[in-house]
């Protein structure tokens, strides 16, 4: 049920282009997923995401869980006939959300820093409900039931994702930890409907990265997800990483890089090998009136918008590019308008996933080095000059 083929190379870089086939239809890689944390792709609908070209989206394990229950989920027919979407779904076991809920996020070393609600053991964690402060404990066990309840056609295994500053001595423990909790879930895990990544580990370490990738490897799951980046570290670490344990991993199964949607980290991850990724930002942008552009980053509640008649983007195939005006959407959001955190989301997301397609014909036409460069000389330069005046 779950296949992978690799139809073109990049012949100097370690870019791919592929087929990821799951019992929900086939996945053209590299790909994006946008991010339906709930059961939703925020003020988007099924058909909407369809028309974007998103061919598959990622919910949460911990949010749905806690509300409104993995077992009503089931109940309701699985979470693609509840929430009306009949592609590809992929869930995150909620090892993110550990993290998000240490304390501070930046601060903490080792485990007596993590707020009082939350607890790591090797068993599993202990939590208290962001919704109504009710305590529960999950096994890596229990992550795979509430997974395979949700039906989701791929799901994660649970890991201990720490902060980028973590000193060596706890990355390896969480590390270790993560590998005791894959053999867990593989050996939990029994529906054939549902393909399991395990996820890799070991902080900016570059020794614990190669020892976690190897394990992982290991294991002949049907793919492989590297966790731990974009969580405060350097792009230069996130791409040293990236460098040190792509050559490791088996090149028959998807790479995962879980939490990176930049459109300069895509890309860099693609040209070291990488084939699937994940991210708010499209959104969480979108709905802070930030919008992407082939010249870099801008927000439509710049002053300077306010009478300007051109799209967001030139020559942009979206509906909001298509429709409207810089000026009109700026009007939304002085007014606080929902339609225009839709409006500014259809752009954000179908930048990205027309990257992604862009990057895809790159690679089958033996033209990505040539295409990342020239996407990027663009799209730095604007950065560079927004740094430099600040607007």
């Amino acid at each position: 049920m779950f296949k992978f083929f690799v139809q073109a190379k990049s012949p100097n870089t370690s870019a791919r282009a592929g087929i990821l086939e799951i019992p929900h239809g086939k996945i053209h890689s590299p790909f994006f997923m946008p991010i339906g944390t709930t059961g939703f792709v925020k003020t988007l609908t099924p058909d909407e995401l369809k028309s974007l070209g998103a061919e598959i989206i990622l919910a949460n394990t911990y949010h749905l869980y806690l509300r409104p229950g993995d077992k009503n989920i089931k109940k309701f027919g699985g979470l693609h006939k509840w929430m009306g979407w009949n592609g590809p779904i992929l869930t995150d076991s909620g090892g993110y959300q550990i993290f998000s809920l240490y304390e501070g996020n930046t601060s903490h070393q080792n485990k007596s820093d993590f707020k009082t609600h939350v607890r790591v053991h090797d068993s599993g964690v202990e939590f208290k409900s962001h919704i109504d402060g009710s305590i529960h404990f999950l096994t890596p066990r229990d992550v795979i039931k509430i997974q395979n309840n949700i039906g989701a056609d791929i799901i994660m295994a649970l890991d201990e994702c720490i902060p980028h500053h973590a000193d060596k001595k706890y990355a390896a423990r969480a590390m270790k930890r993560t590998h005791d909790w894959a053999l867990q879930c593989k050996k939990a895990h029994k529906n054939p409907r549902q393909a399991l990544f395990p996820i890799i580990q070991g902080g900016m370490y570059k020794n614990l990265r190669i020892e976690s990738a190897k394990f992982i490897s290991d294991l002949d799951l049907p793919g492989i997800a590297i966790g731990g980046l974009s969580v405060g570290e350097t792009k230069k670490q996130m791409y040293e990483i990236l460098e040190t344990i792509m050559p490791i991993l088996p090149k028959n199964k998807p790479i995962y890089l879980m939490g990176v949607g930049s459109p300069e980290d895509l890309l860099e991850a693609i040209d070291r090998g990488v084939d699937m990724f994940d991210c708010v930002m499209p959104t969480r942008l979108a709905r802070h009136g930030s919008f992407w552009t082939l010249t870099g980053r801008r927000n439509i509640k710049n002053s300077k918008y306010r009478l300007d008649q051109k799209p967001l983007m030139e020559n942009c195939g979206c509906y909001t590019c298509q429709k409207f005006t810089r000026s009109y959407l700026r009007h939304l959001f002085t007014e606080h308008e929902t339609l225009g955190l839709r409006l500014m989301t259809i752009h954000n997301l179908h930048f990205l996933l027309n990257l992604m397609r862009d990057a895809r014909t790159a690679i089958t036409k033996g033209k990505f080095r040539q295409f990342k460069k020239a996407f990027l000389a663009k799209f730095k330069a604007h950065a560079v000059r927004r740094r430099r005046t600040p607007q």
